[in-house]
């Protein structure tokens, strides 16, 4: 069967829309390592998200991330040794550790965040802030309302 309009094939969509986010993604982190951060990596980002403020288990990470308790453990130790995480003893079960942010870690968020602001500007600059609004609103439109998925690392991953 012929894609509708041969110009145009379905499959690029999709490519188009990842070659998007990566290069969003790859500038950056080129901006954070710039400002100090040389170490954070993309998966990084959605390790920071699933901690969250009050911080979280081994365990849990991975479940949110939608991988391996293993594969979150050796993240963990790795952003640890970083300086971005730490393992603290949890206040409702002696049993248990937590994972949270250190002050590393937040650093890094805000700079992302300040960092994401100026790459849409950019964009919005480049091709006008009417089309990247309306990019914004027509993805809105086609994606499911929880937009922002912590377990993309697993589902990546197979």
């Amino acid at each position: 069967m012929a894609t509708a309009d041969p110009d145009r094939p379905g499959f690029v969509l999709p490519l188009l829309l990842l070659a998007g986010f990566r290069t969003l993604i790859d500038d950056l982190h080129r901006e954070l390592a710039r400002q100090g951060h040389p170490d954070l990596r993309p998966m990084h980002g959605f390790v920071f998200q699933a901690v969250g403020v009050g911080g979280t288990t081994a365990t849990d990470l991975g479940q949110r991330l939608g991988i391996s308790k293993q594969a979150a453990g050796k993240t963990v130790d790795r952003l640890v040794a970083l300086g971005y995480l730490e393992r603290v003893d949890d206040p409702s079960d002696a049993r248990r550790k937590l994972v949270r942010l250190t002050p590393r870690g937040h650093d890094g968020l805000r700079r992302s965040a300040v960092v994401f602001d100026q790459l849409r500007a950019g964009w919005a600059a480049r091709l006008g802030a009417d089309r990247v609004a309306a990019l914004e609103d027509d993805l809105r439109a086609v994606t499911p309302a929880d937009l922002f998925r912590l377990d993309v690392p697993g589902w990546f991953g197979g």
